[in-house]
């Protein structure tokens, strides 16, 4: 029994001591976070599952849901959706032309997930807001996800370095302590690198009213996921498994553009 108990030993420490998988990041990608030109403006949208830091790709079904929420009401872009293959895997594209001025807000929920590793479901409900001609009115304001956070700066004018805040919602309620998921995207073609594979994810925890803090090291599209529990459970094989639902925010943070002499 000793010689046994030495030899599982080891075995043991190496589950213990195992990084963490890579996470899940539904996302939302404009070709631009705000739009100023005058007129029509025709934005790109790009729709994925994916491990955003390492730019490592993950197949995404037809997402269940596809919006665009303006003026207090929500439009179905699924029929617009389009499949792209991306190193491989299935990611979905979309145009959208904006007409008005105003904060334009784009959804998806995904059709649910199965991650054998964890043994869970996962669903996660993404947004990104693009301000247009001038107008961000309406961006602290919740448009209805089963989860999602709402920001507590605003999300279209952000320098690197700036601090962001958020809200995190589940079914319209607060989430206190909550666990949120940090990455990065370096864009297309581009992976991030890090010191430590721990800081591939960073990891806040949101305060006793659901606020999370965090200052973006350097410009570019920056996840935030909130993780909760469902109150449900999905079937996997004839058995009950349990579901993550993730509240998913993209923000764009912009370099600072240095002084320059003043006009006479």
């Amino acid at each position: 029994m000793k010689k046994l108990a030495a030899l599982l030993l080891p075995a043991a420490l190496l589950l213990l001591w195992a990084p963490a998988a890579p996470a899940h990041f539904g996302m939302i990608i404009p070709s631009a976070p705000v739009v100023m030109e005058s007129g029509e403006a025709d934005l790109k949208l790009s729709l994925k599952f994916w491990h955003p830091f390492e730019n490592a790709g993950m197949n995404l079904a037809k997402p269940a849901a596809f919006q665009v929420h303006f003026g207090g009401a929500g439009e179905d872009l699924r029929p617009a959706l389009k499949e792209i293959k991306e190193r491989g895997f299935s990611t979905w594209a979309a145009d959208y032309r904006i007409k008005r001025p105003g904060l334009y807000a784009f959804t998806m929920e995904p059709t649910p997930y199965f991650e054998k590793e964890e043994d869970c479901f996962i669903i996660h409900y993404s947004k990104v807001y693009v301000e247009a001609f001038g107008d961000d009115q309406g961006w602290a304001e919740a448009v209805g996800l089963k989860t999602e956070i709402v920001p507590l700066v605003r999300p279209g004018a952000l320098y690197a370095g700036n601090v962001f805040q958020g809200l995190v919602l589940l079914d319209g309620r607060p989430v206190p302590g909550a666990e949120v998921e940090v990455e990065w995207y370096p864009g297309p073609d581009l992976q991030g690198q890090a010191p430590y594979e721990s800081m591939i994810t960073q990891t806040v925890k949101a305060d006793g009213a659901g606020i999370f803090t965090y200052a973006a090291p350097r410009a570019g599209w920056w996840g935030f996921a909130a993780l909760s529990e469902a109150d449900y459970k999905l079937k996997e094989g004839g058995q009950d498994k349990s579901v993550e639902l993730g509240a998913v925010l993209w923000v764009d943070f912009q370099e600072m553009p240095p002084a320059v002499p003043v006009a006479e």
